[in-house]
C-alpha cells in the first residue's frame, strides 16, 4: 500500500524557525500521549503504553507522532486518520470527535479504537489529533484466535461521530455500552482519549496565535517534504537491487506460517518496495492481518535500520511501497477474523531483516521471539463477581546484533512492556508464582540472542476459568544470522503439559499456567 504524497521539494523555510515549530508541535503530541497514559483505565495502556498519538494537516497527512507507543498502532494511525478525514471531509464542525475500529481502515482488529479530534480556530479547521489505543473489551470472543469470522470478535464501530458539536452521540454510546463486558474501562479510556485530544487542541491554536498562522499547512509541507527527501537520499545510497528473505513459525493450534518477501531498492526512484508474494494464504483462525498493519511494521523495519532518527510522518513513510497478495494472511479480505493480528503481524520484519543483513548487514539483527505471547482471562471472583481482564504480554529474548547481545525478554519489532505483576495480582485474583530468565535460551553467536522467560501462574477462584492465550514458536526457535545458532522454542504448558490451541481454554480451579517464551537468535558463528 502506498502513501499519496506530495512531490519533494527544496526546503523554503528558514530552519530556526522551523526548528522552533517542529519542537513546539512534538512537545504537543508527547505530552498529550504521556497524559492519556497516565488517565487511562486499561493496564495495557496505562502500564505497557500500548498506544499511538499523532497530529494530522487539513488534507490528513501526518506530520509528527509522539515518542511513547507502538509500531503497529502509530503507522496505522497515519492510515486511519486518513481515511476519517477523507471520510468527513466537509462534514466536520466545532466539537465534533470521531471514532472508528474498522479493522481495514485503521490498526486491524477491534480492540484499538481510534479517536479523531478536528482542530477548530473559531470556525477555521486547522489540523486534527489523534490517538489509537487497545480497549480492555470490545465484547465478543476476545482477544483470541478462536473466531470463526471477524463477525463473531466483537463490536464494530463504523467511521462515526463519537461527539457532535460537542455533545455525545447517544445512540453510538448505548450502543458501545451495551456490546461490551467493561463499559466503564471502556468509556474510561474513550474519554481519556477524547480529553487528551481536547487538551491538543488547546496548545496547537495557542501555537498558531503565538506565531500568527492560520494553519499547520505551510509547517506541515516543510516537515513532510523534507522528511521524505531526507529518506529517499538515504536510499540512494544502498545498493540497488532485489533481495529475498523468508521466515517460517508455528501458531496456536499448530499451523506452520511462512512469510516470503522481495525487498527492492530503486536508488534511482530512491525508493523501496517490500512484496510478500508468496507467503501463506489467509486461515480460519484469528490470526489475519490486514495491510495497514502489515504496512506498519514494514516500514518500522526498514526505517529503524535505514534512518531511525528521522521523523516518523506521511513524507518518511511516502519512499516504502508494501505489497501482499490479497487473501494472503498478511493482506486478509472481509470477513477473515483477526483478533490476534499481532501474532503474524509481529513477525513481518523478520524476512524483511533477512533480506536487508544482503545490504546492510551491520544493521540488522537476527531473528527475535516474534510475537508477544498474550493471554486474557475470564472468570469469576471468590465473591461470585464476573471479570474479564485486560489484554496482558510476554515477550522471548530478542535477536542479536551485528556487535551486541540481544537484550533478554525484550520483544522486537512492538517495544510493548509487560504489565507489572503486581498491577494484575491487584486488578484480579491472579497469583504469580515465578516470573524470572529462562536462562541459556538464546542462540549461541559471535553475540549471543537474548534470553527468553518463565512465567507461572494459577487463579484464586472456585469456579471454571476461560484463558484466551496465543502463543507462537513451539516447534522451532528464532533463526541465527550470519552463521548465528537459533534460540530455544517456546513452551506452553497446563498442569505440565505441552498445550497449543486456537480457541479459548476452559481451566479449572487449581490449574497451574506456564510460559516459557523463546530465546532470540545468534548473530556469527560461536567462537570454537
Amino acid at each position: 500500500m502506498a502513501v499519496s504524497h506530495p512531490t519533494a521539494k527544496s526546503p523554503a523555510m528558514d530552519g530556526v524557525e522551523l526548528e522552533i515549530l517542529w519542537s513546539n508541535l512534538i512537545g504537543i503530541v508527547n505530552e498529550r500521549a504521556k497524559a492519556l497514559q497516565r488517565i487511562a483505565f486499561s493496564p495495557i495502556v496505562r502500564e505497557a503504553g500500548d498506544l499511538a498519538c499523532a497530529l494530522f494537516d487539513q488534507r490528513g497527512r501526518m506530520v509528527a507522532q509522539a515518542n511513547t507507543g507502538t509500531p503497529g498502532h502509530i503507522n496505522s494511525l497515519a492510515f486511519a486518520g486518513a481515511h476519517l478525514v477523507r471520510i468527513f471531509e466537509g462534514r466536520c464542525e466545532l466539537g465534533d470527535v470521531l471514532i472508528t475500529n474498522d479493522p481495514w481502515l485503521s490498526a486491524g482488529h477491534f480492540f484499538d479504537i481510534t479517536v479523531l479530534t478536528p482542530i477548530f480556530d473559531g470556525q477555521n479547521l486547522i489540523a486534527y489529533i489523534g490517538s489509537t489505543i487497545h480497549h480492555t473489551d470490545i465484547g465478543g470472543y476476545g482477544i483470541g484466535a478462536g473466531a470463526r469470522d471477524v463477525h463473531e470478535e466483537g463490536l464494530w464501530i463504523p467511521p462515526l461521530k463519537l461527539y457532535e458539536r460537542g455533545k455525545p452521540n447517544e445512540v453510538l454510546h448505548d450502543i458501545i455500552r451495551r456490546n461490551v463486558r467493561t463499559p466503564d474501562a471502556v468509556f474510561g479510556d474513550l474519554s481519556a482519549q477524547v480529553s487528551s485530544g481536547e487538551a491538543a487542541a488547546e496548545y496547537l491554536i495557542m501555537l498558531c496565535r503565538r506565531y500568527g498562522v492560520a494553519d499547520i499547512e505551510t509547517l506541515s509541507d516543510e516537515i513532510i517534504n523534507r522528511s521524505e527527501e531526507a529518506t529517499r537520499n538515504a536510499i540512494r545510497k544502498l545498493k540497488p537491487g532485489t533481495y529475498h528473505g523468508e521466515t517460517s513459525f508455528d501458531v496456536p493450534g499448530g499451523e506452520i506460517i511462512t512469510l516470503k518477501t522481495a525487498v527492492t531498492v530503486d536508488v534511482e526512484a530512491g525508493a523501496i518496495i517490500v512484496d510478500f508474494a508468496g507467503s501463506s494464504p489467509q486461515t480460519a483462525t484469528g490470526i489475519n492481518v490486514v495491510l495497514n498493519y502489515t504496512h506498519a511494521y514494514s516500514t518500522f523495519a526498514i526505517r529503524s535500520c535505514l534512518n531511525p532518527d528521522l521523523p516518523n510522518n506521511t513524507g518518511s513513510l511516502a519512499p516504502i511501497e508494501v505489497r501482499a497478495p490479497e487473501g494472503s494472511i498478511i493482506n486478509c479480505a472481509y470477513p477473515a477474523p483477526v483478533n490476534a493480528r499481532h501474532v503474524v503481524g509481529m513477525y513481518v520484519p523478520m524476512p524483511i531483516l533477512k533480506a536487508l543483513h544482503q545490504v546492510m548487514p551491520e544493521r540488522v539483527l537476527a531473528e527475535g521471539s516474534g510475537a508477544v505471547w498474550t493471554m486474557q482471562i475470564q472468570g469469576k471472583r471468590q465473591d461470585g463477581q464476573a471479570f474479564t481482564s485486560s489484554m496482558f504480554n510476554y515477550s522471548g529474548g530478542m535477536g542479536a546484533r551485528a556487535n551486541k547481545p540481544g537484550p533478554s525478554a525484550t520483544c522486537y519489532p512492538t517495544g510493548v512492556a509487560a504489565v507489572p505483576i503486581e498491577i494484575l495480582e491487584a486488578t484480579m485474583p491472579i497469583v504469580f508464582d515465578r516470573k524470572e530468565l529462562r536462562r541459556g535460551s538464546g542462540g549461541k553467536g559471535r553475540m549471543q540472542g537474548g534470553d527468553g522467560q518463565s512465567i507461572q501462574f494459577h487463579m484464586r477462584t472456585d469456579a471454571p476459568w476461560l484463558l484466551n492465550a496465543v502463543p507462537s514458536r513451539l516447534n522451532h526457535g528464532p533463526d541465527g544470522i550470519d552463521g548465528g545458532l537459533p534460540g530455544a522454542s517456546g513452551h506452553f504448558l497446563v498442569n505440565g503439559k505441552p498445550v497449543s490451541e486456537a480457541k479459548k481454554l476452559t481451566m479449572q480451579p487449581g490449574d497451574v499456567v506456564l510460559l516459557e517464551t523463546p530465546g532470540g537468535g545468534g548473530y556469527g558463528k560461536p567462537a570454537a
